[in-house]
């Protein structure tokens, strides 16, 4: 089975920065685009029996019944549309192996559906339907990443191509299988890679001498600030372009996953963030 990067589109303001991440991966990794837009079900209608007579129940839920033919054909059509730009995006980023796929059902069941056909799986920040907060994470996010077997990219609002990589390392298992995606995957040819750690963390040189025989250009940084914000502020100031960390790990980032330290990384760095279980 030939492995692609899936890209979760939708109508939101990270649509365009998801396909443009999607179309740069892509191109790196020599494998082709699955464009994928998920219309979910409808919600639960209220009980509409109450004091209504039975005919004029029967005529009123037969109405509704029609709209909501309706509605699911026009959700399948603005779907279609969001696919077909998104396809465009992707193409005009110099991949032409890309494919579309709508389903209607659940996100995250039917991410774990095709999620063997991947290689990574790209998701937006935010979605569609997450208002316009700034900051806030979508309501799929957490969701998406806690399901997935598969490493998970967080797109930017923006996307800008990398040439810098933060891996956050905390000498867990999660930071040893991203460390050995970086140094295996032709992908990061050509990027700089710093690792980082809060203090001092096992196997931290180590790892940069993994990555320098792979031919990785890598050095190692420590932070003594334990403090969340701590890494978010080293990728401003080394000018990363790209966040790679443990999706559950163990460190003084020790509570983390979303809803804790990944939950402040991904809300705080405004740079991309692959997430590796």
């Amino acid at each position: 089975m030939t492995e692609r990067v899936i890209a979760l589109i939708d109508g939101s303001d990270y649509a365009r920065s998801t396909c443009d991440h999607a179309a740069w991966v892509a191109k790196r990794s020599g494998i082709g685009v699955e464009l994928l837009h998920v219309i979910p079900p409808a919600k639960v209608k209220s009980d509409l029996s109450g004091a209504i007579r039975l005919g004029a129940r029967s005529a009123l839920l037969a109405e509704l019944s029609e709209l909501d033919e309706t509605r699911s054909k026009l959700a399948s059509r603005h779907g279609r549309a969001i696919l077909e730009d998104a396809a465009e995006i992707v193409r005009a980023g110099g991949v032409e192996d890309v494919q579309q796929r709508l389903r209607h059902g659940d996100l995250v069941e039917t991410v774990a559906e095709i999620e063997p056909e991947a290689r990574l799986i790209l998701i937006g920040k935010r979605g569609e339907n997450d208002g316009g907060a700034q900051g806030g994470l979508g309501s799929n996010l957490e969701r998406v990443v806690r399901a997935a077997k598969r490493p998970v990219l967080v797109s930017s609002r923006t996307f800008t191509p990398v040439e810098r990589v933060l891996l956050v390392w905390d000498g867990g298992a999660a930071a040893g299988r991203a460390l050995e995606r970086i140094a295996t995957l032709p992908f990061y040819r050509g990027l700089f890679v710093q690792v980082t750690s809060v203090g001092e963390r096992d196997g931290q040189q180590a790892a940069v001498v993994r990555l320098r025989e792979a031919g990785v250009d890598a050095k190692a940084m420590r932070l003594d600030d334990p403090q969340d914000g701590a890494m978010a502020g080293e990728v401003v100031a080394g000018n990363f372009q790209m966040v790679v960390t443990g999706a559950y790990r163990h460190s003084p980032l020790r509570h983390l996953m979303v809803g804790s330290t990944t939950d402040a990384l991904i809300r705080d760095c405004k740079v991309p963030l692959l997430l590796v279980r």
